[in-house]
């Protein structure tokens, strides 16, 4: 519930950094939470709301700079809410991404790993090749916005780059946004998708009405323009059709083990593509897959890992819960002339002990789950024969509670625990973990 905030400012030690980027501090014994400030930091700062258990504020001034604080690369940043620590420097960024996750772990499920991984670190511009933009009509500006909501959510900020973004999207937010205006059905697009493949970017615009000749006129002379794939999405994600070219083909190739992955543009991809080639080869490497071993890959997606690892076993099976991700995880098996992998559609969250591929014996296993975690999965699934597991989490609370579980319930160990910065100037974060029998 919010309550009256103060009009004057009041001075707060930072004592750390929460795990949504903001700096946490005390202010007359109540938790704060200050966007802008860093952990070590005395900051001046204004209350915008106040709850039962903490309050909110904002930086006025930094009174006493933390030694890690540095100019934000993107002149939006602060209004913007795609980004949440660009003002801190990318090593110090990951060293509180990898205290966030050993927190975790030991605070919830109270399990220390052997060993602290090194964290896998690439370039921290340029490397955003999927997401969603906002698209809002302002009528008192006369202008249309094209970007990510502002740090309130209220908003699409209005931005005329983003350095994040692979720069056939970020670049191009400007012209985005002109094109827009230009459109009968201006009012009518309420987003828009990106995703970038190794060859070809596609757009899918969402429309909440049927759009006129003159408006897919200027989608396709837009696209020709800047070789850009354009997609229309009238209805649910079942509706997405190309407008431009006729075919819209992408994907991603893994050149270690030789393999293109295919992809529809509302796929799920990892967002980094040079962090997820490097972390495709952190996990197996920590799977440590032998020519003879049968793996099991659970939340396979349309086989980022599978196929990987079927370059290195003898059997894979990949298992999925979206029906179009498991039909693509099958085609990609078949177009890179891959016959030792299996991919079945299964509902994780739900006991599957009886299913064929479940029955199976397997030496090693890897779980690639959602934000949720596996926790039903873990619960029921027969992990006597497994002697390794490795598990790639998007989430650090929830793969610290699994990792208690596969730790007294099943017997593992955890070995190894690191992070992996697939999202740099964001409090997301990627971690891996190795339990073994």
């Amino acid at each position: 519930m919010n309550r009256r905030v103060p009009a004057e400012p009041v001075q707060l030690e930072i004592q750390n950094l929460g795990h949504d980027g903001r700096g946490v501090a005390r202010n007359e014994g109540k938790a704060t939470f200050v966007s802008g400030a860093l952990a070590g930091e005395r900051v001046l700062a204004r209350l915008t709301a106040r709850h039962r258990q903490y309050d909110e504020a904002e930086v006025v001034e930094v009174l006493s700079p933390a030694p890690d604080r540095v100019t934000p690369g993107c002149t939006h940043f602060g209004v913007c809410g795609g980004c949440a620590l660009q003002h801190l420097a990318p090593a110090a960024q990951i060293a509180a991404k990898q205290n966030t996750l050993l927190e975790n772990l030991v605070r919830i499920g109270d399990v220390e790993p052997k060993r602290v991984l090194d964290p896998l670190q690439g370039e921290s511009w340029r490397y955003r090749r999927r997401g969603r933009l906002s698209v809002r009509y302002v009528e008192k500006k006369g202008r249309v916005l094209v970007g990510f909501r502002e740090t309130n959510g209220k908003y699409v900020a209005d931005i005329a780059s983003c350095p994040v973004l692979l720069p056939a999207i970020g670049e191009r937010i400007s012209a985005i946004a002109e094109l827009l205006a230009t459109l009968d059905a201006v009012r009518e697009i309420p987003q828009i998708e990106f995703a970038c493949g190794d060859a070809l970017t596609a757009l899918v615009f969402r429309h909440l009405q049927p759009l006129s000749a003159g408006d897919r006129d200027k989608l396709i002379a837009f696209a020709k323009l800047h070789d850009l794939a354009v997609m229309l999405q009238p209805k649910g994600p079942d509706s997405v059709h190309a407008l431009w070219p006729e075919t819209v083909e992408l994907h991603f190739d893994i050149p270690r083990f030789d393999l293109r992955l295919g992809f529809d543009a509302l796929d799920f991809i990892q967002v980094n593509a040079a962090i997820n080639a490097r972390m495709i080869d952190h996990a197996l490497d920590l799977l440590d897959v032998q020519p003879g071993d049968s793996v099991l890959d659970l939340f396979c997606g349309l086989g980022n890992f599978t196929l990987p690892l079927a370059r290195l076993a003898k059997a894979v099976v990949g298992i999925e819960g979206d029906h179009a991700l498991v039909a693509r995880a099958k085609r990609n098996a078949e177009r890179n002339g891959i016959g030792n992998a299996e991919f079945f559609m299964a509902d994780l969250s739900e006991n599957q002990r009886d299913a064929s591929w479940a029955r199976r014996p397997y030496d090693r296993v890897l779980l690639d789950p959602a934000r949720a975690g596996a926790d039903k999965l873990i619960e029921w699934f027969p992990f006597k024969q497994v002697k390794r597991v490795v598990y790639v989490s998007c989430h650090p609370a929830s793969l610290a509670r699994d990792a208690g579980m596969l730790v007294r319930q099943h017997g593992f160990k955890l070995k190894a625990a690191g992070v992996m910065d697939m999202f740099p100037h964001t409090a997301h974060v990627e971690s891996i973990a190795m339990f073994e029998r």
